[in-house]
């Protein structure tokens, strides 16, 4: 087979656009084309690009077996510069000009606003990471492959408090803090649900703004408050400050971590170190033996290969394989139905059971996953800078679910922490 044309980016309409953009030779079938945006500048583009060299390597994979229904894929894409207010032009864009045949969408603050244009075209989304977002519209064409379950502002939080009550003393007090975002909201509103369902008493409950670039005060706030647990729900950047200003200025508490964004990534893994020590967080895939999937470490050595050429996460645990596990859902749909029909391809991705290179995966009536599979897991034995140590098992280790548990909770975190 011929191979698949490079990469080339081109400024369409303000924004930067992409495609495999050779035509297919004289004869051949016409391509399927997959639209989608992308955050490659912006905020969100640390999690943008790991994710588009993550569909590429797909992308690659499919079309060197053949394509789907005899046909290569073809990605079709725009930069969304992490900005929302974009992104409802870009899919309507996809739809009527472009012409896509199938549609994908990633992170809660793109996929809300893409949903409006979706549901008024009919379309079928495949969706991920992505927080609760179909509960405000109950579309039965819409799917998401992170793995929070029928309520992931519940199982984001869920495993965290459930694991702080396995400590002794049992903690009494929480403090709640996360910028004022969705996803962030969200976060803590799932929180607030576990700590009426546990009998613990708020003690401090607040959001900051995104912009926010001191944390110091508002650790200060939370240190005043002395509580047992804190959790936080925030982004990349924020995620930084607060650990920094809880390294910096020292709290007295059992338990501290929570949805944090960030932590998951390899650069900032590295920049931390032993910081992270004592940290308790969500994961969605770690190097623990209890996570042997088949193909996951074929994917890892692809994809690590051509990270630090492509300037992306070197290690890759957290957003390409699940991005990755999202085509092959969608590519075994389309070769199952035998079409691009998006009401076929819906129905039957609602009642079939998908293998991929994260398990195997199986959505309920609302497109989320049948059975939650967050992981909480806590940063342990860490010694210094070196990104390597984070491939060795027992440095992030799995607390919850049972299942996949390979550790024990560490703590007092102000004890523990580096």
């Amino acid at each position: 087979m011929k191979p698949m044309a490079r990469y080339v980016p081109v400024a369409v309409a303000g924004m930067l656009a992409g495609a495999w953009l050779a035509p297919p030779p004289a004869g051949a079938a016409e391509p399927i084309k997959i639209g989608f945006t992308e955050e490659m500048t912006g905020a969100l583009a640390l999690n943008g690009k790991q994710a588009l060299l993550a569909i590429n390597i797909w992308a690659e994979d499919v079309n060197a077996k053949g394509g789907l229904l005899g046909r290569p894929v073809q990605l079709v894409y725009y930069d969304d510069q992490s900005n929302p207010s974009l992104v409802p032009a870009i899919y309507t864009k996809l739809i009527d000009i472009d012409r896509v045949d199938l549609l994908y969408a990633q992170g809660t603050n793109i996929s809300s606003p893409a949903m409006p244009t979706i549901i008024e075209h009919k379309k079928m989304l495949i969706d991920s990471f992505s927080l609760a977002v179909n509960g405000q519209f109950n579309y039965s064409r819409f799917f998401q492959t992170m793995p929070y379950g029928p309520d992931g502002k519940d199982s984001i939080s869920r495993g965290f408090f459930d694991v702080a009550m396995t400590m002794n003393p049992k903690p009494k007090t929480v403090a709640l803090l996360g910028a004022d975002a969705e996803f962030s909201k969200s976060a803590l509103e799932g929180a607030r649900k576990q700590v009426a369902r546990l009998g613990l008493k708020i003690v401090y409950d607040r959001t900051y703004p995104p912009v926010t670039v001191d944390y110091a005060p508002i650790v200060r706030a939370v240190k005043a408050a002395e509580p047992d647990l804190i959790f936080a729900g925030s982004y990349p950047a924020d995620t930084a400050g607060i650990v920094r200003a809880m390294q910096e200025i020292g709290v007295d508490t059992m338990m501290f971590g929570g949805a944090m964004v960030g932590l998951q990534a390899g650069t900032i893994k590295a920049q931390f170190g032993d910081q992270l020590n004592g940290i308790v967080t969500y994961e969605l895939f770690v190097h623990e033996k209890t996570m042997s999937f088949p193909g996951i470490e074929d994917f890892l050595k692809k994809y690590q290969s051509r990270a630090a050429e492509a300037g992306v996460d070197p290690l890759g645990y957290y957003i390409p394989p699940f991005t990755y596990a999202t085509f092959e859902i969608l590519g075994q749909a389309v070769q199952a139905v035998g079409s691009l029909d998006d009401d076929q391809l819906a129905a039957y991705i609602h009642q079939a059971p998908f293998k991929t290179i994260v398990g195997d995966i199986k959505f309920g009536a609302d497109g989320e996953w049948a059975k939650p599979r967050m992981l909480t897991i806590q940063y342990q034995n860490l010694k210094g800078h070196d990104l390597a140590q984070f491939t060795a098992p027992g440095t992030q280790v799995i607390l919850d679910p049972p299942e996949f548990k390979s550790g024990t909770l560490q703590y007092p975190y102000s004890k523990i922490r580096h």
